[in-house]
């Protein structure tokens, strides 16, 4: 191909020595290229698709069971962090039962006396917020089931409520003040995800909307470049199981969830899109399967999601790595088909905590993710917690570990 287009050149380049030399070169070159071609690196779709994650395991600890203001600390199922003040926020999904709905003030320090391989020193409950409705009341029990919560560049924590089948109180997307706890905002949510309510008319409707204890879980918001409140910002959220409609009964088939967008402005929000979430298939003997957080690693679309599996076998946890790119709008969908005409978020695996020098039942049950400050290396740290169920046989396990890329 190089000689049949160096013919074609005017006859006076092929005169000259300088030139001659240059096509020479070229034909060099374009040879070498032939050869070689085989030995280039190749970059498979899903390493375009994917970011060079690298995670490592720093450190776990035990926040000692204690109780503070009067309330048990405990039930610890969402996490988030405070760049501005160096703390962290950690919710209860208490439902009111042993206390107000709230979440905890943590400082958790490092040690960085050997700086690669940083220490959890210490875990401390600083404070406690309890949640109020826009009145300024606290809320009675079992009117509010807390699962997720995100710290906002408004002074605002943003949480999701998986609601309460048994008093008929729906999921809830809440915004509340981060200093005193009081409701600013409660976010619409599409009907597809409200519970059917029988009445007169129809006592037995079809099945719609989250299932009892399996709904709005996870919770994150895109990366910001300020804390001002005027920027918008975006906001991500998803169901841990699949809605009452897209669910299949078949234990051989995966279960599919709903991922929503939302854009958080400063005077309007609005709901940009949702996709399908390919919850990994069940193993034999499960008896609670989801997923339980979410966080947002880039503006490019990619996210560290958190799996919880408990079963015969304990807690079986896996964590991987988003990439919401390609995937298909389904929220014209009242109810998902049963076709492939729908494509999915794309899933990697990033780290089976089974393959951690850990043994496999002090795994305890993670719900809680949010990214830290960073390590003395630059990279990113990554902080779990473990919801503790408010019981004698298990604890509340902070999680420490080291994130890069490349």
């Amino acid at each position: 191909m190089w000689q049949a287009r160096l013919t074609k050149l005017p006859s006076g380049w092929g005169r000259s020595r300088r030139w001659r030399s240059l096509l020479m070169g070229l034909v060099a070159i374009g040879t070498l290229l032939t050869l070689t071609g085989c030995d280039l690196p190749q970059v498979s779709a899903e390493e375009r698709l994917f970011l060079p994650l690298q995670i490592e395991l720093l450190d776990v600890a035990t926040l000692p069971a204690q109780t503070f203001a009067d309330t048990p600390v405990g039930g610890l199922s969402a996490l988030t962090y405070d760049r501005q003040r160096d703390v962290f926020y950690a919710l209860s999904d208490d439902r009111g039962r042993l206390a107000p709905p709230r979440f905890y003030t943590l400082a958790m320090a490092t040690d960085f006396s050997t700086p690669e391989s940083p220490k959890i020193a210490d875990i401390a409950v600083q404070a406690i917020t309890t949640l109020k409705d826009q009145a300024g009341n606290e809320y009675p029990s079992d009117r509010l089931d807390p699962e997720g919560m995100v710290l906002s560049p408004r002074q605002t924590v943003f949480i999701s409520s998986e609601g309460v089948p048994a008093t008929q109180t729906p999921p809830t997307l809440n915004e509340y003040d981060l200093a005193t706890g009081q409701l600013k905002t409660e976010f619409r949510l599409p009907a597809r995800f409200l519970p059917t309510v029988p009445t007169e008319e129809e006592p037995e409707p079809a099945a719609q909307g989250i299932r009892d204890n399996l709904g709005f879980e996870a919770l994150t918001l895109g990366p910001t470049s300020s804390a001002g409140a005027f920027e918008p910002f975006r906001l991500f959220m998803a169901t841990e199981s699949a809605l009452a409609q897209d669910f299949d009964p078949d234990p051989a088939n995966p279960l599919t969830n709903r991922f929503l967008h939302y854009l958080i402005g400063p005077q309007q929000s609005t709901f940009i899109s949702e996709y399908a979430y390919p919850l990994s298939l069940e193993p034999l003997g499960t008896v609670v399967n989801g997923l339980t957080e979410l966080v947002a690693i880039d503006q490019g679309g990619h996210f560290l999601a958190l799996e919880r599996v408990l079963g015969i076998r304990g807690f079986v946890i896996k964590l991987f790595q988003l990439a919401t790119g390609g995937a298909t709008d389904i929220s014209t969908l009242p109810a998902l088909p049963s076709s492939d005409n729908i494509n999915p978020i794309q899933k990697q695996l990033l780290l089976d905590f089974t393959t951690l020098e850990v043994p496999v039942a002090a795994i305890d049950n993670l719900e809680g993710m949010t990214l830290g400050p960073p390590l003395p290396d630059g990279s990113a740290s990554l902080w779990l917690i473990s919801d503790n169920n408010f019981s004698d046989d298990q604890s509340t396990q902070v999680w420490l570990f080291r994130l890069a890329i490349g």
